[in-house]
């Protein structure tokens, strides 16, 4: 793997350290690859932070890796069935490494929420503390999911 895309797992761990949502977190650490500048593509992740608006769906970093795999290989004309086909072959193979490596591809199930925790969710972000960051296993799930991405253009190239 090349020095470039070992930073962009790095800088992807750190932009979550400074307080961004892990999908925010994976996405800026790879859209100046696609055109997509950093400001832009923290907007663009920004809803996708705890497990989509805090709901604990999707994981956020899961989400960064379909949004990076249609950046990458999304088709651009409606009729195009290979193409779309193509991109989905990819994003299938992205969760699968991703969940056969954490185990799920869900918030709630990730964080080890129970159904009453999860119920209780609201919109309200968590503060960003030391005791946050040492109970919440996102960290490892940003530089995993970067990881996985960045493999993927190894391979790719």
């Amino acid at each position: 793997m090349t020095d470039d895309l070992e930073e962009r797992i790095a800088q992807a761990t750190d932009n979550f350290m400074q307080g961004y949502g892990c999908c925010q977190s994976v996405v800026a650490a790879f859209a100046s690859l696609y055109g997509l500048d950093d400001k832009l593509a923290k907007r663009l992740a920004a809803g996708f932070g705890g497990g989509m608006g805090r709901l604990r769906m999707t994981c956020g970093a899961v989400s960064a890796l379909v949004m990076l795999a249609g950046l990458d290989r999304g088709q651009t004309e409606g009729a195009d069935r290979l193409g779309k086909s193509a991109c989905y072959k990819v994003v299938q193979e992205l969760l699968a490494r991703f969940r056969e490596q954490n185990g799920s591809l869900v918030c709630a199930e990730i964080l080890g929420l129970n159904g009453k925790d999860k119920a209780q969710c609201s919109y309200v972000a968590s503060e960003r503390t030391k005791e946050y960051y040492k109970t919440r296993p996102c960290a490892a799930k940003v530089e995993c999911a970067a990881r996985i991405f960045a493999e993927y253009l190894s391979q790719k190239q």
